[in-house]
């Protein structure tokens, strides 16, 4: 398990995302570290083990105490994401 977190700020953690690829998985690493949010990645290496195996795949957590901030970023990023695919229209 990949933590990015202070062990002396232990708190519950609790399920962010269950990214579906590497790439969405970077991309929201990219995103917690750019705005200070401690997380860790469950069964980040798995998946490559077994292509295309859903059961296997990595899950990202954040504490408890963070998840509403992120969940409020990842809100966020799908919305600018939708915006541009519009654009491209």
């Amino acid at each position: 398990m990949t933590v990015r977190h202070n062990p002396e700020q232990s708190q519950p953690l609790v399920t962010l995302r269950e990214p579906a690829d590497a790439g969405e998985l970077a991309l929201i690493r990219s995103l917690l570290d750019g705005n200070g949010i401690p997380y860790a990645v469950q069964h980040e290496h798995v998946g490559a083990l077994y292509p295309g195996v859903a059961l296997l795949g990595s899950r990202v957590m954040v504490g408890k105490q963070d998840r509403q901030r992120a969940e409020i970023l990842l809100s966020r990023l799908a919305l600018q994401v939708r915006e541009a695919g519009n654009e491209a229209d």
